[in-house]
This record gives C-alpha cells, structure tokens and sequence, in this order.
C-alpha cells in the first residue's frame, strides 16, 4: 500500500507547538488534533494549505502573521477595574469568564494583568497582532469516512483549537 498524502477528503492528525517572535514555545499538544482535509473546519487556511501533499513523520513550520492568522490586537477588547469589585475566583492571571454584549453575542475574556489594585481582562485571541510559527508533525493521514468528511472532524475529535 502505498503512503497516503494529505488531500481532500483525508483525516490528518498532527501534533504542534507554537513558537512566538522571540522562538519561546508558547502552546504545545503532544497529543495529537485531527481535521478532515478539504472540509470546513476550525485550522488556519495557511496551515491547512501547508500541509497539502505531506504525510506522516513530515515536521513542516508554518509562520503565521495575525493577518493570516488570528487578527490585530482590538484594544475596545480590554478592559481593567478595581480589583474589589472583581470576584474572587477571578483574581489570578489566566483566570476566563465570559461576558455578553447588548447584542446578546458571548466572548471568553482572560485576566492578563493585576497590578496597583485593577484588574485587566482581554477578550482578545491571545495570539491577536503577534507573528508566531507553528511547528508541525504529521502522525497519521487516512481516508475518512462519510461522516468524518460530513461533519470535517474524524471520529471522536473536537475540532482543533490552537491558541
């Protein structure tokens, strides 16, 4: 049988990490995410586009810029009050809470900074206006099925979510 390579309609699994600027890996996953090539899905367009034509055991680096990627640093998206009128169990760094606009849309927002007793949350992507590379290691490409290819996930993987 010979190697399968990624192409429409194949379920790819890749492990990855993410280095910022300054080469610092900032998110790993040792295990690995898998997509359905092809289909709408949840990976960045340049990534899914860099992985055409590979297979498994190929390691590829992918930069991604936040135009191609996960956009510009919003600065409406931040927001800082004192620290005693924030509960408790959100008085750490990284703690997340979701908040919902008057237009009834929802945003995850996370505590980026405490410090001179306020508290900032950001509600953008963590990654937003910063050029940071994806590290790539194929572990298995396969055929999907009709399933996978109808919902663009293989069986029994949540959609892939760097961030």
């Amino acid at each position: 049988m010979s190697e399968q390579r990624v192409a429409r309609h194949k379920a790819v699994y890749f492990r990855y990490l993410v280095k910022d600027e300054s080469g610092e890996t900032v998110e790993q996953s040792d295990l690995p995410v898998g997509y359905v090539h092809g289909v709408s899905s949840a990976l960045l367009e340049k990534l899914e586009k860099a992985l055409e034509g590979h297979a498994a055991g190929d390691v590829i680096e992918v930069p991604i810029s936040p135009e191609e990627g996960f956009g510009p640093h919003d600065p409406s998206l931040t927001f800082s009050d004192d620290l005693e009128n924030v509960p408790p169990e959100l008085r750490r760094i990284g703690a997340e809470a979701e908040m919902q606009n008057e237009a009834g849309e929802v945003r995850k927002f996370i505590v980026t900074k405490i410090e001179d007793g306020k508290l900032t949350v950001d509600g953008n992507h963590p990654y937003a206006g910063k050029n940071v590379v994806f590290k790539l290691t194929l572990t298995e490409v396969r055929d999907a099925t009709p399933q996978e290819i109808a919902s663009g996930y293989p069986v029994g993987q949540a959609p892939p979510q760097p961030h």
